[in-house]
């Protein structure tokens, strides 16, 4: 943490989100993304890659900067791939350790974490969803370094579940047509998986290139919190692309952990807006925050009451990062046999996660202010993006219902819906 630094931007090199400019789709790499030997190696790169996005995060945030040379970086770390079954060359980390590298990406950049949730979300859809031959093309893509962004929710539909964009099927190639928004990854990606529902209600995922004619990607993002990552609208206006690329989705209709999966890495992230906002608080107050009068104190880290504020919010915080590692381990015990009663637990297991996660990302970020002081608030320091990326993300998928479907599970033995957002 430090004061924003007086820098002057080229723009054209470093575009930035809700701009009017056109971004053209990013290059394919050159060469394969490096592939992860073990888990704990995943760990290490995570960290790596952190202490560099760190640098930037709130002078990207301040002037809304997009992450271009991070993301390459980071999807050629061999990061994007960390849940590629190992029968197709991936390494097939712990959904733990997944959680934990999203947390540490986090933890420096949030924007930069949540880019990744959809493709990796989208790998676990291939593995659950995928014939042999599309496991083969999806997979063998994501190990090429190539990353997916996504096209799913829908703005103006009844709710998130509710699908009007459309595919029709000609010969080999299926045809999409709809508006999609929240299309994080998109903008930066060099796919784009589309949630698009048949004539006969079969929900697809179909997989374009970024390119693709009649796909069309608008950096229209203007929420004030998570601002660059990019989530604005796609647009998809007879997108043809070959009839392999149509995934049927159907691992909701039984129990399989993709709803869990795609929840612990929202958790992971908040989890990770948490610990930054902590840290920061911990340094601003040793650094920069004056004793309140009344203490009687030389220092405001001796203030008692600052004492124990600080220490419940690292109670608060290891009692989630625990938690969000149960979570994983459930979730690789459901991934291994995929009984009803495993997916539940790790439904259940995630949820409780994400009720921790987004409540001490809101306290801590609330707390900052209060216990840092007036002087934290000022722009030169750029702390507030904290509070407003905390605010934001924690609204992916309300916690309230969290608390009811847990319940209702440990008191009445009703399993959890399964779906994306459960």
């Amino acid at each position: 943490m430090g004061t924003l630094p007086e820098t002057k931007i080229d723009y054209s090199v470093h575009p930035r989100v809700n701009s009017t400019d056109p971004i053209p789709p990013r290059p394919r790499p050159s060469t394969p993304a490096h592939v992860i030997s073990s888990d704990a190696e995943a760990i290490e790169i995570a960290e790596r890659l952190a202490a560099k996005f760190r640098e930037g995060a709130a002078l990207h945030d301040r002037e809304g900067l997009l992450p271009l040379a991070e993301l390459d970086e980071y999807s050629q770390s061999g990061l994007w791939s960390i849940n590629v079954p190992k029968a197709y060359g991936g390494p097939d980390v712990s959904y733990a350790t997944l959680a934990k590298m999203i947390e540490i990406i986090a933890a420096a950049d949030p924007a930069i974490a949540q880019i990744t949730q959809n493709h990796l979300a989208i790998v676990g859809t291939v593995e659950l969803d995928g014939t042999e031959e599309q496991k083969k093309l999806f997979f063998g893509w994501a190990l090429q370094g190539l990353r997916y962004g996504n096209a799913f929710s829908e703005g103006k539909s009844k709710n998130v579940a509710v699908f009007e964009t459309k595919v029709r099927f000609e010969g080999d190639d299926a045809i999409v047509d709809g508006e999609k928004f929240y299309t994080t990854g998109a903008l930066l990606s060099h796919v784009v998986p589309i949630v698009a529902v048949s004539e006969e209600g079969h929900g697809y995922l179909v997989f374009a290139e970024r390119d693709t004619p009649g796909l069309t990607v608008t950096n229209n993002w203007s929420s004030f919190g998570q601002r660059t990552t990019a989530s604005g609208s796609v647009k998809l206006e007879g997108v043809r692309v070959p009839k392999v690329r149509a995934v049927k989705i159907e691992s909701f209709d039984r129990p399989t952990i993709g709803g869990p999966v795609s929840q612990i890495i929202q958790s992971a992230i908040d989890l990770g807006i948490a610990r930054s906002a902590i840290e920061d608080t911990i340094t601003f107050i040793k650094t920069r925050s004056r004793p309140w009068i009344d203490s009687g104190k030389e220092t405001a880290g001796e203030d008692l009451f600052t004492i124990a504020a600080i220490g419940d919010l690292e109670i608060r915080l290891h009692a989630a990062e625990a938690l969000l590692e149960i979570a994983g381990r459930a979730i690789d015990k459901a991934r291994a046999d995929q009984t009803l009663e495993n997916v539940s637990e790790a439904t259940i297991k995630t949820g409780e996660s994400k009720v921790l996660t987004t409540e001490i990302a809101i306290l801590a970020t609330n707390k900052l202010f209060e216990l840092a002081g007036t002087r934290s608030t000022l722009a030169e320091h750029g702390l507030d993006r904290h509070w407003r990326n905390a605010r934001v993300h924690t609204l992916h998928d309300p916690v309230r219902w969290k608390f009811y479907h847990v319940g209702n599970y440990y008191l009445n033995g009703i399993h959890p819906p399964r779906h994306a957002w459960n």
